[in-house]
């Protein structure tokens, strides 16, 4: 994200790794007793889940310091910059397109 945050892992890895993470997600929510009905479309994408990890990545390397709105932008603006691919999914997360998830960092507080 900047010169102190090295890039993390290709794409591929970070994608895998957040596809487990969410097969873990999904797998505690149904051993829990919810209703996959209820709770899926809540559930972030493999790529919401990736530029989130990024995201923590960043702010660790921050010495834990959650951004501000402008910090926040652009940290989220370098993560698409470094992956392409994760360009449609960084601007649903900055809200772009409307969003109505409850973990939608239009929805939650990233002051």
């Amino acid at each position: 994200m900047s010169e102190a945050v090295p890039r993390r892992a290709s794409l591929e890895v970070l994608r895998a790794e957040a596809a487990d993470e969410l097969a873990v997600l999904i797998q505690e929510r149904l051993l829990s007793g919810e209703d996959p009905w209820d709770f899926m479309e809540d559930l972030p994408s493999v790529d919401e889940l990736v530029v989130y990890l990024l995201r923590a990545d960043n702010i660790a390397a921050n010495d834990g310091v959650r951004p501000n709105a402008t910090r926040n932008y652009r940290v989220m603006r370098q993560i698409a910059l470094e992956y392409p691919e994760l360009t449609p999914a960084v601007w649903r997360l900055l809200g772009v397109e409307t969003r109505h998830r409850k973990w939608d960092t239009t929805v939650a507080d990233v002051s």
